[in-house]
């Protein structure tokens, strides 16, 4: 009960590398409870399930056999990621969790992908629940991707949020580039950015047409040195705060009908 308690989710599904590599680096500062999705759900951002059941199992063994720590718990459910806060919260937490870490994702947050991302997502239901949170990704898609790099600033970034806190209504998105020499850390703002050709058109040999989901993002400000997709491509690591009011407060000031 002295140690701090850490939840952690993810949206890649509780065998990805990206969330054993996290439960290792923060291991060691606190009791850790893990509920993540059975498989992967990316672009889940803050749906949550209110048609089907959902299940709760724990997962007692490592993808390579070897038992978690006594101080981890790894749990799994057919939710979403949001969903897998939502009953840690509810069945597993036996007190408040301390902070809520979400990643590390396999792949770019940044941007408008904030908007779309599961991972965020879990970021974004922590802080709903008032509980400072963290969403960790890396900017490289590979299943085996190496996170190693990443491990001191996840500690250090762990440790002053669970030391300071968060100010109300603000979690971290934080986006590491696909380096294992990193220049620095910059706090940003969000690009302004779109996805472009979404949809891909394909034809059936059965007689009907099918579609994927793909898309280019299409940065519009790729010069500006404030923004996090300008640090990611100069090779740092890029810290935005991000707030849950999404209030225009300048144009509830001014406009009228």
């Amino acid at each position: 009960m002295n140690r701090p308690l850490i939840l952690i989710s993810n949206d890649d599904g509780f065998r990805a590398k990206g969330i054993n590599c996290l439960i290792d680096m923060v291991k060691e500062i606190g009791d850790v409870i893990v509920c993540a999705p059975n498989s992967a759900r990316s672009g889940f951002s803050s749906a949550f399930s209110g048609l089907e059941y959902l299940t709760l199992k724990r997962q007692m063994t490592k993808t390579n056999g070897e038992p978690y720590d006594d101080n981890v718990q790894m749990w799994y459910t057919n939710g979403t990621p949001v969903d897998c806060i939502k009953l840690a919260w509810d069945q597993l937490c036996n007190r408040k969790p301390d902070i809520i870490i979400s990643g590390i994702n396999h792949g770019d947050n940044s941007t408008v992908n904030n908007h779309y991302s599961g991972t965020v997502g879990v970021a974004k239901e922590g802080c709903l629940k008032g509980i400072p949170s963290v969403a960790f990704s890396l900017c490289d898609f590979d299943k085996d991707a190496n996170f190693d790099p990443m491990k001191p600033y996840v500690k250090k970034i762990v440790k002053k949020v669970l030391k300071e806190g968060l100010p109300h209504g603000t979690f971290l998105n934080v986006n590491f580039p696909k380096t294992t020499n990193f220049k620095g850390v910059r706090l940003c703002r969000m690009t302004f950015a779109q996805w472009v050709n979404e949809v891909y058109k394909c034809a059936h040999p059965r007689g009907f047409d099918y579609f994927w989901l793909v898309g280019h993002l299409e940065n519009a400000e790729p010069d500006a040195e404030e923004t996090d997709q300008w640090a990611l491509n100069h090779d740092y690591i890029a810290i935005t705060p991000t707030t849950i009011d999404v209030t225009d407060y300048n144009l509830l000031k001014t406009w009228k009908l």
